[in-house]
């Protein structure tokens, strides 16, 4: 199947509630993160576009939590036809990837219907207003392309967001494999 591209939620919308669990024992919500840039990450432990960025995922994790971005990675695969992206194995690609942030599950795949998700990855940067500050992709690195995994995109709209400036005028849509719905 050819890799999905992101689509363009207009830049202004509100950041979509939700109120997930972590399978390592714990939830978060939106709610949990009111008054600081919020960075919603959806992903899945089998694609090989998120597989290719995951330690950049948790650099920029080690990178900006600190500095009071709050982050929240969201599978909402569906299990039964991709077992590699159930809850179980969710906690081990945490542990291996090194993601200091939660991994959620969306097991209805409600939250991932009412952000609009389409493919992982799907990133989503929200200002401290939670108002969509930035959705696009995290640099110009593909697997199997010799462009380095930097972050670069990504990083710009996260510093833009703790400068106050507005993010990158131009966003390029992320690309990655289909979000696996249930039928």
């Amino acid at each position: 199947m050819p890799p999905l591209q992101s689509s363009s939620t207009a830049l202004g919308t509100p950041c979509p509630a939700f109120d997930l669990a972590d399978p390592r024992g714990f939830r978060m919500s939106d709610r949990d993160v009111a008054g600081r840039p919020l960075l919603v990450l959806f992903i899945c432990n089998h694609c090989p576009f998120v597989k290719h960025i995951r330690h950049e995922l948790a650099a920029i994790g080690r990178a900006y939590m600190p500095r009071g971005v709050a982050i929240a990675a969201i599978s909402a695969n569906d299990p039964a036809t991709h077992p590699a992206d159930g809850p179980a194995e969710m906690v081990k690609e945490a542990c291996d990837a090194g993601y200091c942030f939660p991994y959620l599950f969306d097991e209805r795949q409600s939250v991932a219907r009412a952000f609009d998700a389409q493919c992982t990855p799907d990133i989503y940067l929200f200002d401290a207003s939670h108002r969509l500050v930035y959705r696009g992709q995290l640099d110009d690195s593909r697997p199997k392309s010799d462009v380095p995994v930097t972050g670069r995109d990504l990083r710009a709209a996260l510093d833009a967001v703790l400068g106050g400036r507005p993010p990158l005028p131009s966003q390029t849509p992320s690309i990655g494999c289909s979000i696996k719905w249930r039928a």
